[in-house]
């Protein structure tokens, strides 16, 4: 285990009292859930131990542990983009740690642009999956197995039984949602009205700087995901207008109440136990044996899903 996440994850689990089920990353401009964190402890990612700093406008580079409404939670608040000049591995540290603190489900968000030309600016979207056109992939590298293994599948990386999960909380709390294929890109220009063209012939919804990355880096740990895209303004050539980041501030104001109200539906239902869980890898300095229930010795460090005997990732989940 990389030492750095181990200074990571040690300096978090001496402040957070209770460990989080339920992990939540916030896009642009949506921050304002984590104010929703009840019993709240906020530290700033520069005090954080291995931790990058988030630099980009609507991105507060706080995380936020507590309850909403029982269930045990660590929110960031703003994220690491790969265009800020981060190599990849910093880029996931994040999503990494939460998976590591214990959270078995993460809800990503973002602020995306609307291909589909049905969709308008507020809308909000369920991802069903995604394209990666970021050019490189953040498990590129030596694998380390105490994550999760050197080929992971991606057939299911948006979750089925959380994606209806999040479909009955919008009924529940009357959120209209979309649903579409996420595009993630570099960036940080915006795309041209040609590339968005081609992205609609790929089957794309909507497009973002962000998300992917994260979502690859969750898989692997086999850590379930739902993500949630807020369409901040229409792709470049949909409407003839310039795009402009202080247009997706805007957005992401007006449509705050309802992004809050269906993301607190969402993370309570995950966390009432209706998602199995999943692959957590626990690291530790030292790696002494101790005991399960069954009274077989593991070695600290050993997933959460081999301590449990559940399958692995390689093995039928007849999820489809």
């Amino acid at each position: 285990m990389d030492s750095r996440f181990t200074e990571t994850v040690e300096f978090l689990r001496a402040r957070i009292p209770v460990p989080p089920v339920v992990g939540v990353i916030l896009g642009s401009g949506l921050g304002d859930f984590a104010a929703a964190v009840e019993d709240r402890l906020e530290i700033p990612y520069a005090q954080i131990p291995g931790f990058p700093a988030s630099a980009v406008v609507g991105h507060a580079g706080t995380l936020v542990a507590g309850t909403l409404e029982g269930v045990p939670i660590v929110v960031l608040s703003g994220r690491i983009h790969y265009y800020e000049g981060h190599p990849m591995s910093a880029v996931i540290t994040p999503a990494r740690v939460l998976g590591l603190l214990g959270c078995r489900d993460v809800v990503v968000t973002n602020a995306a642009g609307g291909i589909d030309t049905s969709f308008s600016a507020g809308d909000l979207m369920l991802i069903t999956d995604h394209i990666n056109l970021f050019g490189t992939n953040p498990l590129i590298g030596s694998n380390d197995d105490l994550f999760g293994a050197r080929f992971p599948d991606m057939s299911d990386a948006y979750r089925s039984d959380l994606r209806t999960l999040a479909k009955a909380a919008a009924r529940r709390v009357r959120v209209p949602l979309k649903e579409g294929v996420y595009v993630g890109v570099t960036g940080p220009s915006y795309e041209t009205p040609a590339e968005i063209r081609a992205f609609r012939t790929l089957g794309a919804h909507a497009v973002g700087m962000s998300t992917v990355p994260e979502v690859i880096a969750l898989s692997h740990m086999g850590v379930g995901v739902v993500g949630i895209s807020c369409i901040t303004n229409m792709a470049a050539g949909v409407l003839k207008k310039p795009l402009r980041h202080d247009e997706v501030l805007e957005t992401t104001r007006r449509v705050k109440d309802r992004f809050v109200k269906l993301l607190t539906a969402l993370v309570v239902a995950m966390g009432e136990g209706r998602s199995p869980d999943r692959l957590v890898v626990v690291p530790s300095r030292k790696a002494p044996a101790s005991k399960t229930k069954a009274g077989k010795k593991v070695r600290a460090g050993t997933s959460v899903a081999a301590r449990r005997g559940v399958r692995s990732k390689a093995a039928p989940r007849g999820r489809k």
